[in-house]
C-alpha cells in the first residue's frame, strides 16, 4: 500500500523517466578513443626516432662485424691458428704471418702506457687536488684540447721535432747508459718503435687524464678530512685517502688508452718504420696492426692477401672492443654512474 505522504501533490517526488532521453543520452556519449590524441602523436614520433637511433648504432656494428668475418674466411681457412704465429710475410708467394704487426701493436702501445701512466695521473691529482681554482679550468681546457688534434697533425710533428730530438739527443743518451739490456741498442735513426711510443703516450695522455680526474673528482670530501683529521700530510692524503680509493677507476682509464693506443694509425704509420720484423731493440723499425692496413691494402690484389689484411682488422677490431669494455666496467665499479663533482 502506498504511504500517503508521497502522494501529495505539494511535495516534490520521484519525476517519471523518459525512457526516449536515455537513449538519446547514451548514443551522445563518446565512445572510448580507438586512436592516439593530438598530444600523443609527437610524443610516439619521438619515441620511435630515438629508438630507430639506438638500433641503428647496433645494426652498423653488427654490419662490420659480419664483414671482416665474412672477408677474412679465406685466408681463415688457408692458414688457421697459424697466422697469428707466423712471422712471414710475403705477398708474392702468398705467405703471410701476422706476429710481427701484433708484436708492434703491443709494444709501441707498452711504451706509451709507461710513458704516458705517470704523467697523466700527475696532471689529473695536481688539476684536481692541488691547483689554485683560477687555473684550473684553463689547464683541465687545454689538456683536453690535446685530443682534438687530429692524428696526421700528430705524425707531422713527429716527423719533423721529435725524431730529430730522440736521433740526435735521447737515443745515443739511452745507448750509452742502457745499452746493456739489449733494449736500446743499435744505430740511432730517430724513427721506430721508440719514437711510435712516445708519440703514442703524447696522443693518450688526455685520454687517461680526463678519466682519471673524473673518478678522483666522485671520492666523497669526507674521505679526504677524516685522513687530514688523522694527522696524515697532503701527500699521504692523496695516496691513501684518494689515490687508493679511486684506482680501480684509474685502471679503467688507463685501459681506455691503451684500447685508443692499440688503435691508432696515421701518426704511428709515419715513425714506425714499417718494416715487419720483430727486434728487442727499441731503435728498430716496426710495424703495427693499423699500419699494415692503411699502408697495403690498397695493394692487396689476390683474395688471400686482401683476407688476410682484413682477418688482421678483425684481430685488432675484438681486441679493442674487449679493452674498451674492461675500461668501462672498470670505471663505473667507482663513479656507480655519479656525475663529477669539482672541489674547492
Amino acid at each position: 500500500m502506498a504511504n500517503p505522504a508521497f502522494s501529495r501533490p505539494d511535495m516534490p517526488g520521484p519525476q517519471p523517466v523518459d525512457a526516449t532521453r536515455v537513449n538519446e543520452v547514451t548514443v551522445a556519449r563518446p565512445a572510448p578513443l580507438l586512436h592516439f590524441s593530438a598530444g600523443e602523436i609527437p610524443d610516439r614520433i619521438f619515441k620511435f626516432l630515438i629508438t630507430a637511433c639506438g638500433l641503428a648504432v647496433l645494426a652498423v656494428l653488427v654490419l662490420i662485424v659480419y664483414e671482416l668475418v665474412s672477408q677474412s674466411t679465406v685466408s681463415w681457412h688457408a692458414f688457421g691458428l697459424k697466422f697469428f704465429a707466423g712471422s712471414d710475410w710475403d705477398p708474392v708467394s702468398e705467405q703471410f704471418g701476422a706476429l710481427p704487426f701484433i708484436y708492434g701493436t703491443l709494444v709501441s702501445s707498452l711504451v706509451a702506457l709507461v710513458i704516458a701512466v705517470p704523467l697523466s695521473v700527475g696532471v689529473a691529482v695536481f688539476t684536481t687536488e692541488m691547483c689554485p681554482k683560477a687555473l684550473r679550468g684553463p689547464l683541465s681546457f687545454f689538456v683536453e684540447l690535446l685530443a682534438a688534434i687530429p692524428s696526421v697533425i700528430y705524425g707531422l710533428w713527429a716527423m719533423f721535432v721529435l725524431v730529430p730530438i730522440l736521433r740526435n739527443y735521447v737515443q745515443p743518451f739511452l745507448s750509452a747508459t742502457f745499452g746493456w739490456t739489449g733494449l736500446f741498442s743499435g744505430p740511432p735513426y730517430g724513427i721506430g718503435m721508440l719514437a711510435a711510443g712516445v708519440i703514442l703516450a703524447i696522443m693518450i695522455i688526455p685520454i687517461i687524464s680526463s678519466i682519471t680526474r673524473e673518478v678522483l673528482s666522485v671520492v666523497p670530501q669526507n674521505q679526504r678530512e677524516g685522513v687530514l683529521a688523522l694527522g696524515a700530510t697532503r701527500w699521504e692524503m692523496i695516496r691513501v685517502g684518494v689515490l687508493r680509493n679511486a684506482r680501480a677507476g684509474i685502471v679503467g682509464g688507463i685501459i681506455l688508452g691503451l684500447g685508443r693506443a692499440l688503435g691508432e694509425t696515421m701518426a704511428v704509420t709515419m715513425v714506425i718504420g714499417n718494416t715487419p720484423q720483430i727486434s728487442k731493440s727499441l731503435f728498430a723499425s716496426g710495424y703495427s696492426m693499423a699500419s699494415v692496413l692503411a699502408n697495403e691494402f690498397s695493394e692487396a690484389t689476390g683474395n688471400v692477401y686482401r683476407s688476410a689484411l682484413i682477418e688482421i682488422g678483425l684481430a685488432l677490431f675484438i681486441v679493442t672492443i674487449i679493452v674498451n669494455a674492461l675500461a668501462q666496467l672498470m670505471v663505473w665499479t667507482v663513479t656507480r654512474g655519479q656525475p663529477a663533482r669539482g672541489h674547492v
